[in-house]
């Protein structure tokens, strides 16, 4: 991923000295395996143990010789160790080395990402509470509805996070998962017990049928679980990019001192994050499809999946880590507007109480059918701007007796009427940690 979109602590988890350091990880713990089993002599494990990682240098040196990025890794490891060497990569195949320490870089990987989903969930949670009276128009088809309150809105999208940070946890243990069983799974150098202590050593679990690598469809799970969340950072970006219309302007993302939102026009603040939230979720599920399409390789193994897995497994994790730091800070800084929410609930004369109304002329003894179509008359005409809802609906023969008169329909298509069953919502709320 590009630097403008990778956060420091991700990127380094991403970048070739993690990469070979968990190389040398899962190296040392074979040989630690088998000096415990009387295969390797005390001070060839003391040579290998104490031996760091190669510089990447002299790793891309030998590549470029070689044409095989993991015999150069191993002749550079090899090099800082001397004759013990001999011990390292006994019996294992590269996927062997390649898959069980991209497990431990997907398992990290994951666990920054469900802290970044912890706070995202914890701020929108605070600003829901915050906001639970705060009432508004919702919006069906981009269209009036019914009033709601932001709190509300906003809590839908708190539970929505954190569904996803179940749902990443599920995804993060499929994909910690490792494999020393050799070139097409069958224990042929290693044994089974070998491995099972390795892996617990690394705090992954065995595949339990590898061929020569692990079962792709494993990353393809944590990659459809990148990209449902993803899915839920562009349903509260675009949320806020409406809410930031001119026409609408009841919300606003944040806007520093000094900043500029056009080249050409001083006057314009655009939703920029929330737009960028927008692009990441499209990268993300492009990501997903490409995942998905690795699942299927040749026999025991084939490297279609491993060009596009250097550049995907990667890029995913850093811009989403990117985006949902970037959510957070919106949502924290979120600028909301209720007296311009209050103006458009207000705006059509009650416009958006109708379907309290249409209640209202039930309980008074109508039918549904001449209530809706009295009902649909007023509010047809206020579309029309001749004049507000209430007003045209009490013109309608017999709608006052009915309702109770002007105050019982003001009653009935109180906005916050609509919302005052609403409490068990945020008493669910409450209970996200």
């Amino acid at each position: 991923m590009i630097p403008r979109y990778t956060l420091p602590e991700m990127g380094a988890l991403w970048g070739e000295e993690t990469r070979f350091r968990l190389f040398a990880e899962v190296e040392v713990a074979v040989v630690r395996a088998r000096a415990r089993r009387g295969l390797v002599p005390a001070e060839d494990l003391a040579a290998v143990e104490a031996a760091p990682p190669p510089p990447p240098a002299r790793v891309h040196e030998l590549d470029a010789q070689l044409h095989h990025d993991v015999i150069a890794f191993l002749t550079a490891y090899g090099e800082g160790i001397g004759p013990a060497a001999r011990h390292v990569h006994y019996g294992m195949t590269s996927s062997d080395l390649l898959d069980t320490a991209l497990a431990l870089q997907l398992a990290q990987a994951g666990g920054l990402l469900a802290g970044r989903l912890d706070r995202l969930v914890a701020s929108l949670r605070e600003r829901a509470i915050e906001h639970r009276d705060t009432l508004c128009l919702g919006r069906t088809h981009g269209m009036a509805a019914e009033p709601t309150t932001f709190g509300l809105k906003l809590a839908g999208h708190a539970f929505a996070f954190d569904r996803d940070r179940r749902r990443l946890e599920a995804a993060r243990r499929a994909v910690a998962v490792g494999k020393l069983s050799g070139a097409v799974g069958t224990y042929s150098n290693l044994a089974a017990d070998v491995e099972a202590e390795v892996l617990a050593e690394l705090g992954l679990a065995p595949e339990d049928a590898a061929t020569q690598v692990v079962a792709r469809d494993r990353h393809a799970q944590f990659l459809a679980a990148l990209a449902l969340i993803g899915g839920d950072l562009e349903r509260l970006a675009v949320e806020v990019r409406h809410l930031q219309r001119t026409e609408v302007r009841e919300a606003e993302e944040p806007f520093a001192a000094g900043q500029k939102g056009s080249s050409a026009m001083p006057h314009k603040r655009n939703p920029i994050v929330a737009e960028r939230l927008t692009g990441i979720a499209r990268l993300l599920r492009g990501y997903a499809v490409t995942a998905l399409e690795n699942v299927a390789l040749w026999h025991e193994r084939d490297i279609s999946h491993s060009s596009t897995e250097r550049v995907i497994l990667p890029d995913a994790c850093c811009v989403l880590d990117y985006g949902l730091e970037r959510a957070d800070w919106l949502v924290r800084g979120l600028r909301v507007l209720p007296e311009r929410m209050r103006a458009n609930l207000e705006a059509s004369g009650g416009l958006a109480g109708s379907s309290a109304a249409l209640l209202a002329l039930v309980d008074g003894g109508w039918s549904r059918e001449d209530a809706y179509a009295a009902v649909q008359r007023a509010a047809m005409a206020a579309w029309e701007g001749k004049g507000g809802f209430r007003d045209l609906l009490l013109a309608e023969p017999g709608v006052a007796e009915a309702t109770g008169g002007p105050a019982g329909l003001d009653a009935a298509i109180d906005p916050a009427r609509f919302v005052a069953n609403a409490g068990p919502v945020f008493e669910r709320l409450e209970s996200l940690g």
